[in-house]
């Protein structure tokens, strides 16, 4: 089965984790038929793109749901915390993370991968790249004190409404 890059801004990191903006009901069967076992979702429910029941979607297509919901304007250490969580009890099991746009994904994946996992940031960073380039409130998430008072720049494509 190929990756389904239909979906709003999807990247593979590598055999075990995807991430994307929000994906419809068929891509998360897309999603479920490349042998995703978790999806965690860190957008909010009530956001104009968001999959209606999303968490009964998800469980149908016999994937484990988890909703860690980041208000975009600000992030929290509690987030992170609960993002690292999930990612921990995942283990080695195939797991999709989204958001809307893949901002709050990449961002969260950065900071991961380097407090968690260790990587230096020449190694995490250009999965962030991929996507964007945070500023303000996320810069500040992520460690980026150069970025902190600058403008978010979009490098992906963001979906059409």
């Amino acid at each position: 089965m190929r990756d389904p890059i239909d979906i709003p801004n999807w990247y593979r990191l590598d055999d075990h984790l995807t991430t994307s903006g929000q994906p419809s009901g068929e891509q998360l069967a897309a999603i479920a038929a490349l042998g995703v076992r978790d999806v965690i979702n860190l957008a909010l429910h009530d956001h104009p793109r968001a999959l209606p029941d999303e968490a009964a979607t998800v469980a149908a297509l016999g994937m484990r749901y988890i909703h860690i919901p980041v208000v975009f304007d600000a992030p929290t250490t509690a987030d992170f915390e609960r993002f690292c969580a999930a990612m921990a009890d995942h283990g080695t099991r195939p797991v999709h993370v989204h958001c809307i746009v893949n901002a709050r994904v990449s961002a969260f994946l950065y900071r991961y991968r380097c407090e968690v996992l260790g990587w230096d940031e020449a190694q995490a960073r250009p999965a962030l790249d991929a996507i964007w380039r945070p500023g303000g409130v996320w810069a500040r998430f992520i460690g980026d004190t150069a970025r902190a008072e600058l403008p978010h720049q979009m490098t992906a494509t963001p979906p059409q409404t």
